[in-house]
């Protein structure tokens, strides 16, 4: 026999009002470059959708701001002058074709090889 259940009205809208389920393009260890900026970085870590605060986000130019909706990366970063810790949306990324290492003191924490254009994780942080 089969019961049919029932669900609160809260239970319906949340099934209605469940955010799309998004496919990260890159994985831990590529190498990507912004499409906007002048950085590439290294993928240390991907959130399935934007997990920062408000006031990072409201901090973007409303024009060029990327929506909430899509995988969002943190990125071990260098540009021209400097390295640091970059957090962009998967909208803004494409593939580095350059088959250059990237330059940062944390790679060798996180990472213990490169080859053929991407990062190995080192088997402690792996799960």
């Amino acid at each position: 026999m089969i019961k049919s259940i029932a669900f609160s009205p809260d239970q319906q809208a949340a099934s209605r009002t469940a955010p799309a389920i998004s496919h990260a393009r890159f994985a831990i260890g590529a190498v990507v470059r912004h499409r906007l900026f002048e950085f590439r970085g290294v993928v240390f870590d991907v959130d399935p959708t934007f997990a920062n605060s408000q006031e990072w986000y409201d901090a973007i130019p409303e024009d060029i701001r990327p929506a909430k909706d899509q995988p969002f990366y943190h990125l071990l970063a260098e540009n021209a002058d400097s390295n640091y810790v970059a957090y962009v949306s998967q909208q803004n990324l494409e593939p580095d074709e350059s088959d250059e290492p990237i330059d940062h003191p944390a790679i060798a924490g996180l990472f213990d090889g490169y080859e053929d254009g991407r990062y190995s994780l080192r088997r402690e942080h792996r799960h």
